[in-house]
């Protein structure tokens, strides 16, 4: 280990000091390595093994390194969807005293994918079109905090599936510049069109390996995010106006801007002089109203569509038991512990890297739903749960850390990495009986 070596962490963790950092990333033993199928990059990216997690290894110049770790901290105070930073390695050297390129370490994100491995041979147009629904929606959160990201596309986005859409996260904030005062029309408009012109290259390179559906159009799937973005961001911004006694659109406002995930901090309301008009227009916008609703009541952190799904089922089980006098946060916890807890520990341990819990619960209430359709009758949780581990999760690949083919900066066969999942010791002897 050279002297040099200096570690940036806020908390270092004992196992970067076991890495073999005196070695060019691109000749590091297999051993270490975690084969991940990732996104293109114009650095050199591999992930590794650290202490019973994968971390993705950026090797670039200090300066950057130590920028993008910064910039990561900051997004992620801003509560904005990206990988979490652990750590800049700098002052490498090699066994004969050479300098080597500095490194980002950043923490794989679990259950999440790169575009290209959310198809198995060719992309389908609706999982384009999802695909590029969520870029929308995160480069709208990002330009809402004031991050100008300056190199938008789907090669630097991480997707996670959420209840038939997908979240999207900034996985490279390389680029990117933080504007406290916000940003301007012109900053907004060059991340659209850097995105347009990314994703449309994107698209016909998939096309151009035979990887993209007939009938697919690269550069109209590219014109979506312009179109998503835009009335997504005036539903957040625009000013309204209306008279007095049509006070009511306060409230649907609010509502409106819920029903898209979105919770307001702070609405700035003025009364005209003459009384006839009144406009309001939200100041802060905070992403993740049904996220944060369903941790304040069952203290389950999933995505904002996945909270919303489990929300409306918590609902309808209110309804059905006949609750609806009764204090939401004790429902919440019966039906926590009735309902959700049963499912998620019914599924097999040797499963439960397929997908995470949320998403296998959105999966099981779509599968019911669709059983009791062919039937023409409800159909008991128990029977569907059992349907769906058979038919519909033993036959999907794992996606907690899913595996694939190397990709061009890794011409090597792929490989199975063991990553160690913390077993539940009550998943055993649960009674799907007793599942209501």
């Amino acid at each position: 280990m050279p002297d040099a070596l200096s570690i940036t962490a806020s908390s270092v963790d004992p196992g970067l000091l076991a890495l073999p950092w005196s070695t060019p990333l691109a000749e590091w033993p297999s051993s270490t390595i975690v084969f991940l199928p990732k996104g293109l990059s114009r650095h050199l990216v591999r992930f590794a093994n650290l202490s019973g997690r994968v971390v993705a290894i950026k090797e670039t110049t200090e300066e950057m390194a130590r920028r993008e770790y910064d910039m990561l901290g900051n997004l992620d105070r801003l509560d904005a969807p990206c990988v979490d930073r652990v750590a800049v390695i700098g002052g490498r050297k090699d066994a004969g005293g050479d300098p080597l390129p500095a490194a980002l370490v950043t923490a794989h994100l679990t259950f999440s994918l790169p575009y290209r491995a959310l198809f198995t041979q060719v992309l389908r147009p609706d999982t384009a079109g999802r695909l590029v629904d969520a870029l929308a929606v995160l480069l709208v959160r990002l330009h809402n905090v004031g991050f100008f990201w300056g190199d938008v596309s789907l090669s630097n986005t991480l997707f996670r599936r959420d209840a038939g859409a997908f979240a999207a996260y900034l996985v490279d904030a390389e680029t990117g510049e933080l504007h406290e005062s916000g940003l301007t029309r012109g900053q907004r408009e060059h991340d659209l069109d850097v995105a347009r012109t990314n994703i449309a290259g994107e698209i016909m390179d998939l096309e151009a390996g035979g990887r993209l559906e007939g009938g697919v159009d690269a550069v109209a799937l590219a014109d979506g995010i312009m179109s998503s973005y835009r009335s997504l961001w005036t539903a957040l911004t625009d000013e309204e106006a209306f008279s007095p006694n049509e006070s009511w659109r306060i409230t649907e406002r609010v509502q409106r801007l819920n029903d898209l995930g979105f919770d307001i901090g702070e609405m700035s309301i003025q009364a005209m002089a003459d009384g006839t008009k009144v406009s309001i227009q939200p100041k802060v916008v905070d992403a993740g109203h049904h996220t944060r609703r369903l941790l304040r009541l069952t203290g389950l952190d999933v995505e904002e569509n996945q909270a919303r799904r489990l929300l409306n089922d918590l609902d309808e089980f209110r309804a059905r038991v006949s609750r609806l006098g009764e204090d939401e946060q004790m429902v919440a916890h019966e039906w926590l512990t009735r309902v959700f807890e049963p499912v998620v520990k019914a599924i097999p341990f040797d499963l439960r890297a397929k997908l995470e819990p949320a998403e296998v619960f959105h999966q099981v209430l779509e599968h019911r739903w669709y059983m009791s359709q062919a039937r023409g009758k409800s159909v008991p949780l128990a029977e569907v749960l059992s349907s769906y581990i058979d038919d519909v999760l033993s036959h999907r690949r794992d996606e907690a850390t899913v595996m694939g083919p190397a990709t061009e900066t890794m011409a090597l066969p792929a490989v199975t990495a063991d990553i160690p999942v913390q077993e539940d010791d009550d998943a055993e002897g649960v009674d799907w009986r007793d599942l209501v």
